[in-house]
């Protein structure tokens, strides 16, 4: 029986020649006229494969998210509507710009924002929506989009964890005014730190690389008219990017075989549930993920101390945000039971299907199943 000789981890990268010779040609030659080349590259192949007229790279998807908060005009006073299952950066860069973090509850199976919750949260202040694809899997956009046109509400799409996602034949990320990825080290594709912000609206590109880079006046070197921010993405960094993103259809079907290994393992569990991935969505599966939906003797946090000493790495879900002090909590019961009850499992691109079947076989015995 196969047995680890070292933990295995719930993420990490698959690094091929291609990025080191991508990288190594950006440290010895991207300097002074070449400065740009690989950001440019990166850029129009992103925008190629999301399906929209421009892709801007960031330093970070944070980044890339607050410059998108920033070019819809959000300011203080205002409302921003987001799902209570994701990354603190989706509610923390609405409050960068003085506006105020709506939370709402997600949908019980999906784990993405509830549609139906969303509408009851709409005020005279509420500016946009943020419908986040968590963990890859993909948020019901048609319903968001018909509730955004009825109230004259902007949308800006969290696509942070889901690069190659797809919702009725179309790219995550191309379902919105504008959008954000994420290319953080644990994400499918990576670049260390780095984001992208797309969209098809030239003024809202216009306003987003304006804000995001320094509030430059293009017509005149040096001269800076707003107190601004620096999100524009390194050269070195969009050489990986580019690299990465040439190979990211592989990493898309290799998340998707992962996924496939654990629900042949796991499904039909009584009390278990997993990722769901709803007609006419393709869920990239970023992290698959199981959520404990009855009393199996133990709680989560539990599970994942007795998972880590099997040298098995996991990670809780993210926590409902406004559970946080920061803010005030709101009853949202699909989100308190998800984010206190999932697990995220190693799915790293580079894991074995004799790793999967060990994991699978480990939780199953600490749960008695």
């Amino acid at each position: 029986m196969y047995k680890p000789n070292k933990i295995i981890l719930t993420a990490g990268p698959s690094i091929s020649q291609k990025e080191i010779k991508y990288v190594t040609d950006a440290v010895t030659n991207g300097w002074n006229f070449h400065y740009r080349d690989y950001l440019n590259k990166f850029e129009k192949a992103f925008a190629e494969y999301i399906g929209v007229k421009h892709a801007w790279a960031a330093s970070s998807g944070t980044g890339a998210l607050h410059a998108a908060v920033l070019a819809l005009g959000i300011k203080k006073g205002d409302e921003v509507i987001i799902p209570e299952i994701t990354f603190v950066a989706s509610a923390n860069v609405v409050e960068f710009a003085g506006a105020k973090p709506v939370f709402v509850d997600v949908e019980r199976d999906t784990w993405t924002i509830d549609p139906k919750a969303i509408e009851k949260a709409i005020t005279k202040k509420t500016k946009a929506i943020m419908p986040v694809h968590i963990y890859g899997n993909v948020a019901d956009m048609d319903p968001i989009k018909k509730i955004a046109k009825k109230y004259g509400l902007k949308i800006l799409e969290d696509a942070c964890p889901a690069v190659g996602a797809e919702y009725k034949g179309k790219k995550t990320g191309n379902l919105s005014d504008i959008a954000a990825f994420s290319f953080q080290g644990a994400k499918s594709m990576v670049t260390g730190e780095g984001g992208m912000l797309v969209t098809d609206n030239d003024d809202l590109y216009e306003k987003a690389v304006y804000w995001g880079d320094n509030a430059k006046d293009k017509n005149k070197a040096f001269w800076n008219t707003d107190i601004a921010y620096m999100y524009r993405m390194s050269n070195l960094l969009a050489a990986l990017g580019l690299g990465q993103l040439e190979r990211n259809e592989s990493f898309v079907d290799k998340k998707r075989k992962i996924f496939s290994w654990y629900q042949k393992r796991l499904k039909g569990i009584e009390g278990l549930s997993m990722n769901v991935e709803k007609t006419g969505t393709k869920s990239i599966y970023w992290m698959s993920s199981i959520v404990l939906d009855r009393n199996f003797g133990l709680i989560r946090d539990e599970l994942i101390i007795r998972l880590k000493k099997e040298l098995i790495d996991t990670r809780p879900f993210f926590y409902p945000l406004s559970m946080f002090p920061m803010w005030k909590e709101q009853k949202t019961p699909n989100a308190h039971h998800v984010g206190l009850n999932g697990i995220n499992l190693p799915s790293g691109v580079n894991i074995t299907e004799e790793q999967v079947n060990y994991i699978a076989q480990k939780v199953k015995a600490i749960l008695k199943v």
